[in-house]
């Protein structure tokens, strides 16, 4: 095969065959996709010699993706089969070897067995990537943006296609299809998302209508419906970064937890995570992601709303230590043994205050905020206090030039003053850029530990 560090020297594409957004079919024809290429071939005589054609003659082969540029042949003579090793040229090198380099020319007169032979390339549907098909097939004033991006979630690509575009949304939906091997089912997005659940109403383009899927992540994995729960693959760094701040031993508050992409990657380092989810799809499945898992001894699921579950937090937290004091967890590892033969087992105390409070609710997380007035009233002898990250979105006006980190910083220290009901400071916030939903729209995650003059306000302040 054509090495993949090698650039293509050859650049085709395929046959236009505009579709009328008013006359679409239901399914391509994609015989309409053939393209014939008349290329020079030279059979080589000695076959154990071809690593060495390779690497001396490169500039002369044929380089395209996914196509071999040896071939085999085979054809009768008499009664037997034999066989025909060919090695493809460069497209623009001509059966009179014209183009050719030096070291090609020198080659073949010291080497008059080798045969010169032309070769036809055909290049079917299957070779086409799925945007240059639709580059073929949409109209010329719908080819900036062509619509061939997805998110993978288990085996669905979920896709979210302009109104421009829905009248071609089966075709575009079997080319994914087609094009994509890990690819079973693909959606269509059919509205905003659910501001209290984050779920959407999507439409199956093609493929299986099966939306229960299961989606690895941070060595866990994870079973849900993708059409009742949030879920967004594109976090996963986020969920891998805020984890690794995590230590074993400590208590989290997961307080929008959906099916457990925190609470279930924590558990497994041996944090005490209380994960709560208001969806009952959300909790149902993160029930069950807990005992996937076998996280079950440090992840405890709940079912509240979020200003609720905050509120009753602490008093949820030492009441789980009151009623177990210490888990006993065995090693993950099967491997591991102690000096009996017997497997390893690791003994945590459950602490009675929580280490980190986690909101990822970005549209609406920070408005959550207030819940943590008071939280600590009457407990002034809490030494600690815990870290919150709170998820949030930051929108920019579309017709000004890009704000400076200042002053997006600035505009959510604001918000978060606004929610605790004090001036925190700017300085006391540590803010990080997460990934850009829209162009003027960016995912941030700010944390701080949680103000004393909040945490003992008292409840009427």
């Amino acid at each position: 095969m054509s090495d993949s560090c090698d650039e293509d020297n050859f650049h085709t594409s395929p046959p236009v065959h505009r579709i009328s957004p008013t006359e679409v079919p239901d399914a391509l024809d994609k015989s309409q996709f053939t393209v014939h290429v008349e290329l020079t071939a030279l059979k080589i005589d000695q076959p154990q010699d071809l690593p060495i054609y390779r690497r001396k003659f490169k500039k002369d082969l044929l380089l395209l993706r996914s196509v071999s540029n040896i071939v085999k042949v085979e054809k009768e003579e008499g009664r037997h089969k034999v066989t025909d090793i060919l090695l493809l040229l460069r497209p623009d090198i001509k059966h009179d070897l014209r183009g050719m380099s030096e070291e090609l020319a020198a080659f073949l007169k010291e080497r008059p067995g080798v045969e010169v032979l032309p070769y036809s390339l055909v290049l079917g549907y299957d070779f086409w990537k799925a945007d240059e098909i639709l580059g073929a097939i949409l109209p010329p004033d719908q080819l900036g943006e062509i619509p061939s991006g997805f998110t993978m979630t288990g085996h669905i690509a979920h896709m979210n296609l302009r109104d421009e575009y829905l009248p071609y949304k089966r075709i575009i939906g079997q080319l994914i299809l087609d094009k994509n091997p890990k690819v079973r089912t693909v959606v269509n997005k059919l509205d905003s998302i659910d501001t209290v659940f984050r779920t959407f109403e999507m439409e199956v383009l093609a493929g299986e209508p099966d939306l229960y899927v299961e989606q690895h992540e941070s060595n866990c994995r994870f079973q849900f419906d993708f059409s009742k729960v949030y879920w967004n693959s594109r976090l996963h760094t986020e969920h891998d970064r805020l984890i690794s701040t995590f230590e074993p031993g400590e208590a989290v508050c997961d307080v929008f937890a959906g099916v457990g992409p925190f609470a279930v990657p924590a558990g497994k380092k041996n944090v005490i995570v209380l994960a709560n989810d208001l969806n009952r799809h959300s909790y149902d499945s993160m029930v069950h992601n807990i005992k996937l898992n076998k996280v079950d001894k440090t992840v405890f699921p709940f079912n509240l709303d979020g200003r609720e579950f905050i509120r009753i937090s602490r008093h949820e937290l030492k009441r789980l230590a009151e009623a177990k004091k210490t888990l006993i967890i065995p090693a993950r590892s099967r491997h591991a043994k102690d000096e009996s033969g017997n497997r390893k087992v690791e003994i945590i105390q459950i602490p009675t205050r929580y280490s980190h409070y986690v909101m990822n609710l970005p549209d609406s997380a920070i408005s959550f905020l207030d819940a943590f007035r008071g939280l600590y009233a009457g407990d002034q002898e809490q030494a600690e206090l815990p870290h919150i990250h709170v998820h949030c979105f930051h929108k920019s006006d579309p017709n000004a030039p890009k704000p400076p980190d200042e002053e997006v910083h600035a505009a959510l220290r604001q918000r978060i003053a606004c929610a605790l009901k004090f001036d925190i400071p700017l300085s006391t916030l540590s803010f990080h850029f997460v990934r850009a939903v829209a162009p003027t729209k960016g995912m941030y995650c700010v944390t701080f530990l949680l103000p004393k003059e909040v945490a003992f306000a008292k409840e009427d302040a």
